[in-house]
């Protein structure tokens, strides 16, 4: 098996790749004038896909293949193959397609490289800040080069930071809203930047205390997780929360059974 140091640079090589493309076309948003073209809907009227994700996804897919032509691939936008090696390259070729159409600064490249379900390697990269949050299995996690190490969270629930994201789907954003009152005034704030990658690296180099989600698919959570998990972070999957959506937990460590007691009070019936 390749060593998971060796897949990390490989996701660097190809997200370096990505974010100069992401860079070169960011929408004209001057005047109030968003020009999007080729946007089209995905799950949803507010679910956008451009043909920059389309493009980035292919750029990504073409360098690793270059490299590992044997590999599986699991993309966003359709890239999918079955592959030999045992090692599958899961892709999300622009986390937050709706902040980069806005220019809003909170949207990514995330790759893994994942054995089994398991991401062993990960890279997410923030293509207008120049951050590189970086992961291999056992090897830490690191922001620019910079190791990320998270200390024991002592501090009260109410002093926590957290992060979270909403489903574009109407039904799962009223469930979601309906959990707020009670999450709310139970702790510091809540922040929702709009990148799920992002998130997860916000709470590995300690930006965020935690981050929350529900509905999140492979190519949102393969790459941040392993970073966040390299970093000290501990993750859980909990459901019931909102019914058929099992519902994403990465937090600091020492903070992860109170915010997980405090959520399953806020859990929807």
């Amino acid at each position: 098996m390749t060593a998971p140091s060796e897949l990390l640079e490989l996701a660097r090589e190809a997200a370096d790749q990505a974010s100069d493309l992401l860079r070169k076309h960011l929408p004209d948003v001057s005047g109030g004038r968003l020009l999007a073209a080729g946007a089209s809907t995905k799950s949803s009227p507010t679910d956008l896909v451009t043909e920059i994700d389309r493009a980035s996804e292919a750029l990504i897919v073409a360098s690793l293949l270059r490299a590992r032509p044997s590999d599986g691939i699991e993309g966003e936008e359709g890239s999918t193959r079955e592959g030999s090696t045992g090692i599958t390259w899961v892709i999300d070729p622009l986390d937050g397609t709706i902040n980069y159409l806005y220019g809003i600064p909170a949207f990514s490249v995330s790759i893994a490289a994942s054995v089994m379900g398991r991401a062993v390697a990960g890279v997410v990269q923030n293509p207008l800040t120049g951050e590189t949050f970086a992961a291999a299995e056992g090897k830490g996690a690191s922001l620019n080069g910079v190791e990320l190490r998270l200390e024991t969270m002592g501090r009260p629930l109410g002093e926590a930071l957290v992060g979270t994201g909403f489903s574009y789907e109407a039904r799962i954003r009223a469930a979601q809203a309906h959990m707020l009152p009670v999450l709310l005034p139970a702790v510091r704030d809540i922040r929702r930047a709009g990148s799920a990658a992002l998130d997860l690296c916000a709470v590995a180099c300690g930006r965020l205390d935690a981050h929350y989600e529900a509905g999140l698919e492979a190519w949102d959570l393969a790459a941040g997780e392993i970073i966040a998990r390299e970093a000290g972070a501990t993750v859980r999957v909990l459901d019931g929360l909102i019914p058929g959506w099992p519902t994403v937990v990465v937090s600091a460590p020492g903070l992860e059974d109170r915010l997980v007691e405090l959520l399953e009070r806020a859990a929807v019936a």
